[in-house]
């Protein structure tokens, strides 16, 4: 409710053709009951000007436009009477009704359904006429209807209202939703991108930079080779990429994500692009020969743990034997990379770090365990280890 006290383009115009609506009945000698105390004609005007004036206070303050138009009526029993009072007074309970405080709304049609309930009862007794009924039927017209109506109309404007509220709050949580997987599409497409690039690039560098620091024509030739070599497999990576990104390229069908059957291959390029630091890279898969295969995101994940662990070791890794181990137990996927830490001679690499990042987060997403950092390996030899546990059942429940 309103605190200011000027009233609305609708409480003038209603108060103003209420005022003249009586004017004019009052005018043409039109009233609606005789034989009353103050039987003079204009004083039926003090009880429509004073109901105007709450027609004035209608939507403000209806508590005191309803106390006014009350009175007003009451008033008006005492005259030659007007419609227009009558008329005015409906408009006045209605708006009490619609533009009070709850505790009035719910009041309201309570207390005009008693006042009609005892009036119609009282004038039964009194006239002990059927005809005294019809007073009932007035008084419920003028007192009960209204508040009623006022009621329902704001019991749905009040069920509109929370349904906007509610339709916001859905178009807030929907774009909040949408920000998020666009921010999740970027981080996954980050993580694809860097797994498909870094592994060649870091190869391209260090036997550039080989080529360049040794002059002997063999080894240029060879490093030019492995140059060509994954050059051409980051550009069909790359092709992949661009593939999913346009939802499986022109002719509609997805493009294939890289399983742990692929890892062979893998293993063998990272003994080329390898063997001029004296990194050896030895593949021990001891799952179960009858296993199946895993779920696409599993063995996705698991291919780009151990093509990111290849690459930082193609970095990093001092001379010595790089070992991929898969083992499957418990419905549980454990992949672990292990190498010599420590520096080598010859060229090497920068890293970003991005890449320890990109497999905590896949490993995270499947619900599964990843740890990674350096530790003796009780020969005075210290390693390099990155091990993560991919859950299968959990992933497959989600499928």
């Amino acid at each position: 409710m309103s605190t200011s006290l000027r009233p609305d383009r609708d409480a003038v115009a209603l108060a103003v053709s209420g005022l003249l609506g009586g004017l004019l009945l009052w005018r043409l000698g039109l009233h609606t009951q005789g034989g009353r105390p103050f039987s003079a004609p204009w004083i039926t005007l003090v009880p429509v000007t004073a109901m105007a004036g709450a027609e004035l206070l209608r939507r403000n303050a209806p508590r005191t436009a309803l106390t006014i138009g009350v009175l007003a009526l009451v008033a008006d029993q005492f005259t030659r009477g007007s419609l227009a009072t009558v008329l005015m007074f409906t408009d006045v309970m209605y708006a009490a009704a619609l533009y009070g405080t709850p505790a009035a709304a719910r009041r309201l049609p309570v207390a005009t359904l008693l006042v009609t309930v005892a009036s119609t009862i009282g004038f039964l007794a009194w006239f002990r006429r059927p005809e005294a009924l019809l007073i009932g039927l007035v008084i419920g017209l003028v007192s009960f209807i209204p508040a009623l109506t006022g009621v329902s109309v704001r019991s749905h404007r009040t069920a509109a209202d929370a349904a906007r509220l509610a339709a916001a709050q859905t178009a807030r949580l929907a774009e909040m939703d949408r920000i998020q997987a666009v921010v999740a599409e970027r981080a996954r497409m980050a993580r694809e991108l860097h797994d498909m690039v870094a592994n060649h690039l870091s190869a391209v560098a260090i036997h550039s930079t080989a080529a360049l620091s040794i002059d002997d024509p063999e080894t240029s030739r060879n490093a030019l080779k492995v140059i060509r070599e994954n050059s051409v497999e980051g550009l069909a990576e790359m092709r992949r990429l661009i593939g999913l990104l346009r939802e499986g390229g022109e002719d509609g069908a997805p493009a294939a994500a890289p399983t742990l059957a692929s890892l062979d291959a893998l293993v063998e390029q990272a003994n080329v692009n390898g063997a001029a630091g004296g990194l050896v890279c030895v593949l021990e898969d001891t799952r179960p020969t009858e296993a199946g295969p895993l779920p696409t995101p599993v063995e996705l994940a698991a291919y780009r743990i151990v093509q990111e662990s290849l690459t930082n070791a193609l970095k990093h890794a001092a001379p010595g034997p790089v070992t991929v181990r898969l083992a499957l137990a418990d419905e549980v996927l454990a992949v672990e990379v292990t190498s010599v830490s420590g520096s080598r001679p010859g060229p090497t690499a920068p890293g970003s770090g991005a890449g320890l990042v990109g497999m905590r987060e896949r490993v995270a997403l499947l619900g599964g365990t990843f740890a990674a950092g350096a530790e003796p390996d009780g020969e005075g030899t210290k390693l390099w280890r990155v091990r993560a546990e991919l859950p299968v059942r959990e992933r497959e429940s989600r499928e």
